[in-house]
């Protein structure tokens, strides 16, 4: 039973609404989240140190033309650049993770199994290894997929879109994501085509991308 694992479990049944004798299998995925939040609270993370990074502002060919705050970038929507990794097990589930509460754009959002964005001091594989670490707690071998143009869709983001598999554990940094879980590949498809309000834009647009390569051979 799930209570033997919460503390105060009636709390918990009471909050979420769910009968307090309920089984694993019979909660839904957003119960699961709450329950994952019940049990170890994300933490607020210092914002501090996210204001004053530094992102490259390029031009419309992905070319630097100086760098800038992280808030000037994003409140102006200046071009700029960002990765996305998809991060495979063997059975070829994706790892999604959901943004936390606490991020400035697309909080609780449905997202790439990492992504961020290049610092001034940066180059875009660099920043791959850097968020696969920070984020999952992991550093495996990445493939490009796609370069993917700076748009709207991408948040005026260019993105290098990469892949990676791992068979051990994930270590997510519960500061930067909600939760997260491996899905099949035509689940995803169905969860977006059905709910693409669940998920950040850029995912989307990478996610589309991915199964148009993958569709027409190997990434």
């Amino acid at each position: 039973m799930l209570r033997e694992r919460v503390d105060d479990w009636d709390a918990f049944a009471r909050d979420v609404k769910i009968d307090p004798k309920a089984r694993a299998e019979e909660l839904s995925l957003r119960q699961w989240v709450d329950l994952v939040n019940f049990i170890a609270p994300p933490p607020c993370p210092d914002t501090g140190l996210t204001k004053s990074e530094r992102f490259p502002v390029v031009d419309k060919s992905d070319r630097i033309l100086r760098d800038a705050p992280r808030s000037q970038v994003h409140g102006n929507n200046l071009l700029h650049r960002a990765v996305h990794i998809f991060i495979f097990n063997p059975d070829g589930e994706l790892y999604l993770q959901q943004r936390s509460r606490w991020k400035d754009r697309h909080p609780l959002k449905w997202d790439s199994s990492a992504a961020g964005h290049v610092t001034a001091a940066e180059s875009y594989d660099e920043t791959a290894q850097r968020e696969l670490n920070e984020e999952l707690g992991i550093s495996v071998s990445l493939s490009k997929i796609a370069k993917l143009s700076a748009s709207e869709c991408t948040d005026y983001e260019f993105v290098w879109l990469y892949r990676g598999e791992v068979t051990g554990h994930l270590s997510p940094n519960r500061s930067e994501i909600e939760t997260g879980a491996f899905f099949p590949e035509n689940m995803i498809d169905g969860w977006v085509s059905a709910r693409p309000e669940d998920f950040a834009p850029g995912f989307i647009k990478c996610w589309k991308v991915y199964r148009q390569k993958s569709r027409s051979g190997p990434t």
